[in-house]
């Protein structure tokens, strides 16, 4: 069971990964009631807890307007409040503080531009997010800590948003188009330039010229013409010299003197 459960982990990770851009270490933004949850199940320390699902080092986020609801839930939840206290503190534009939820959505925004992982043990606040493309979610379950899978509606975002990239918009086909006409308009420039120059030097010359006829597979290369290897003559290295032949002394040897 542990070892289908970390499979169905790592394949979600490597979704959001793979379509969102998601990079290590991975930041979980937690509300008061994951963290409350933490605390109740002593679920410590809990980012080794949340790194052993996303198998990755994680970074814990929170807001002060969380840290501002755990503060009036009174003494109850007093070691909740000093945990939210140890968390890094995420940018929060809210002046006066606001409900936990609203904070969250607002941080998110429309596309999760920050690359939040959400842990929360709100249903409704699942809910809401996995209908934003880009938002990974994560519970507690008991000791036990879960990552949500991809929802069907960020599924179908990217394969929308995959399809749109293999087509050309409207704006790219224009530009196309422009480009196609203006590198043929050249064309034509060029060739009628050319036929004109050459007319002229042929008539000077009294040379009548017959219009070039446009050959039939213009995209056809032509054959390659390879170059005839004659026979060449023996190499003066290798050969051995003639030996020439002893010429008879003319010259008669000196008398010996007794």
């Amino acid at each position: 069971m542990r070892v289908k459960k970390q499979k169905r982990h790592r394949k979600s990770v490597r979704f959001y990964t793979a379509c969102f851009g998601f990079r290590q270490p991975f930041k979980v933004l937690c509300d008061g009631t994951f963290v409350h949850h933490l605390v109740s199940h002593a679920i410590k320390p809990a980012d080794n807890a949340l790194s052993n699902i996303l198998s990755a080092p994680v970074k814990l986020f929170t807001t002060k307007c969380v840290i501002a609801e755990l503060k009036g839930l009174g003494t109850s939840y007093s070691e909740s409040l000093q945990a939210a206290h140890l968390l890094a503190p995420a940018r929060c534009d809210h002046e006066n503080s606001t409900s936990a939820d609203a904070c969250i959505k607002d941080i998110i925004g429309q596309n999760n531009s920050e690359h939040f992982f959400v842990a929360s043990q709100d249903v409704d606040l699942r809910k809401s997010l996995q209908e934003i493309p880009g938002v990974p979610v994560i519970y507690g379950l008991r000791k036990a800590l879960f990552l949500e899978p991809p929802s069907s509606f960020q599924r179908e975002f990217v394969k929308n948003s995959e399809e749109k990239r293999m087509h050309m918009t409207e704006l790219e086909y224009k530009m196309l188009r422009k480009r196609k006409n203006r590198s043929a308009d050249e064309e034509t420039n060029d060739s009628s330039d050319e036929n004109d120059d050459s007319e002229a030097d042929n008539n000077g010359m009294g040379i009548v010229t017959k219009p070039k006829t446009a050959r039939k597979g213009i995209d056809v290369k032509d054959k390659v013409q390879f170059k005839r290897k004659r026979a060449k003559g023996p190499n003066p290295l290798s050969c051995k010299k003639k030996k020439s032949q002893d010429k008879p002394n003319l010259v008669p040897e000196r008398v010996k003197k007794y």
